[in-house]
């Protein structure tokens, strides 16, 4: 059998037909050029095409979808970190009101305590200016009396009588 392949192919090598190159046995490269027409390639190309297509199609629109389900993800995502966020500062705005009610209680105390003293600051005044004014009173009298002593001294001292 080897020999008649042989001897095939030897025909072959040895009478090249119309139009036909002859290549020897040994390019398998050139031997699948000639086997594999080019409508043929463009046939099993459009059918290879033809059954994955659709598959990467639907791959390609759930991927499209899973993109759109994503960025709304992450909308949604930021919007609650902006609640969180919120609620934070809600937290820290309880804690500045209940703080400035806490300042505010001080600040009424302060003031109450400055009527106070402002209250007692001017009846301390006004007793001290009664107490000034009766001790002027009582300087003033010693000092009336003092005179009225010595004027009555005076009277009593003995006055040379006058010579006439």
């Amino acid at each position: 059998m080897e020999s008649e392949g042989a001897v095939d192919q030897s025909s072959r090598e040895s009478s090249p037909e119309k139009g036909a190159e002859v290549y020897p046995v040994s390019d398998p490269q050139h031997l699948v050029e000639e086997l594999v027409n080019e409508d043929c390639v463009e046939k099993l190309s459009e059918g290879l095409i033809s059954s994955y297509l659709p598959d990467l199609q639907r791959s390609r629109d759930t991927l499209q979808e899973l993109t759109q389900n994503q960025a709304v993800l992450l909308d949604t995502l930021e919007q609650e970190i902006t609640k969180f966020k919120d609620c934070n500062s809600t937290i820290d705005l309880n804690t500045l009101f209940s703080e400035a009610k806490v300042y505010h209680s001080k600040l009424v105390n302060i003031r109450r305590e400055m009527i106070n003293l402002h209250d007692k600051t001017s009846k301390l005044k006004k007793r001290a200016l009664k107490l000034q004014q009766q001790k002027q009173k009582e300087a003033l009298d010693r000092e009336q009396q003092r005179e009225k002593e010595l004027e009555r001294e005076r009277q009593l001292i003995a006055k040379p009588a006058k010579r006439t």
